[in-house]
């Protein structure tokens, strides 16, 4: 249903059953007439063209851009007009009837009764009114949200994409000459990687061990340049096979171990990938490489640098406040990243 049709829909219904439940309570007193069901009648519609013609006023002049100190005083002066109109209504529509008496009616008390009763249901109008508008619009900003940060996250992927294949495509060619045998299996091993990544393109999350396959077969190609030269490490909980990462975050990162730290050792070094669960269930995954992180000091020519930021944009953009990166040295001899994923939506049935 549309904005428009439910506004009718409700303003309609809501006071139609102001009349059916004041005419309901009057009956239970001392029974109704039709005229007493003319009048109530009557007084819903006065509400019912009193509120629709407060929204005309409040959308063409545009209230709700005004400041708010501006639209409070807007709508409280709107809302105390409409009670003393109201209260004039009432009286002509008793003299209408012939329902109104002059003694017991026209008192100040019974007025002031009257015109405080009307202010109460503008009032209650008025906010469900706002309210409505307030939490549309708040739908409505998600919404965007939601497609601006996707539009980003697909931005983000497609950024990593070619720099992951031409360092794939490096670690082969490393081998043609050297070893054609070996290059033959690491050709399928990248198959498998670029199949991987033109895959999960369309995907914000994917299986934590689809991911893994991945990391595993890149390093195969790397194991298979630098031989002696790296070492890897797994120690995986099983339990983790259960989450969901974003595509590429694990990989990205242990690009980054090999480029700015294996590759610069001329004894080459370590990769070790360890995942398990903290306390609260969240996936912790560190990888533990050689090498030493300079962070702001290292270069940045163009194409670098995209991996962390790019790994912390995303788990932003996913996870918000729930997830976590952080990169450190370890000593003078191993770099640390860690990253926590956070369980909720994220265990696979």
């Amino acid at each position: 249903m549309d904005k428009n049709r439910l506004y009718w829909v409700l303003q309609i219904g809501g006071w139609l059953g102001f009349a059916l439940v004041n005419l309901f309570f009057m009956s239970l007193d001392r029974g109704i007439t039709a005229i007493q069901v003319g009048a109530y009648f009557s007084l819903a519609t006065f509400y019912f063209l009193s509120t629709h013609f407060l929204r005309y006023t409040i959308k063409k002049n545009t209230w709700f851009e005004f400041p708010l100190e501006k639209l409070t005083k807007k709508v409280l002066t709107s809302v105390v007009l409409l009670s003393l109109v109201n209260m004039l209504a009432q009286i002509v529509i008793n003299l209408a009837f012939d329902t109104l008496n002059p003694v017991s009616d026209i008192k100040p008390l019974v007025l002031l009764a009257n015109l405080f009763t009307s202010f109460l249901f503008y009032s209650l109008w008025v906010l469900m009114y706002f309210l409505f508008y307030f939490l549309d619009n708040y739908n409505s900003s998600l919404k965007y949200q939601a497609k601006i940060n996707e539009i980003k996250l697909i931005h983000l992927r497609n950024q990593l994409n070619p720099h992951f294949i031409f360092n794939a495509l490096n670690s082969v060619r490393a081998l043609v000459d050297e070893d054609p045998v070996k290059a033959k299996s690491a050709i399928t091993q990248l198959s498998n990687i670029l199949r991987y990544s033109l895959v999960v393109d369309k995907h914000k999350v994917i299986p934590f061990g689809e991911e893994l396959n991945t990391v595993k077969d890149y390093l195969n190609l790397e194991l298979i340049r630098f031989e002696e030269r790296l070492k890897v490490i797994y120690e995986i909980e099983p339990a983790a096979f259960h989450y969901k990462i974003p595509p590429m975050m694990l990989q990205t990162i242990v690009e980054n171990a090999i480029k700015h730290g294996i590759s610069n050792l001329m004894k080459g070094g370590i990769i070790e990938i360890k995942c398990n669960l903290g306390l609260l269930d969240d996936l912790y995954i560190w990888v533990r490489n050689s090498g030493q992180y300079k962070g702001d000091t290292t270069s940045k020519k163009k194409g670098e640098g995209h991996g962390i930021t790019n790994t912390i944009q995303r788990l932003k953009l996913i996870y918000g406040p729930r997830a976590s990166f952080k990169i450190y040295n370890q000593g003078q001899e191993f770099v640390v990243t860690e990253i926590k994923i956070p369980k909720q939506n994220l265990i696979l049935d």
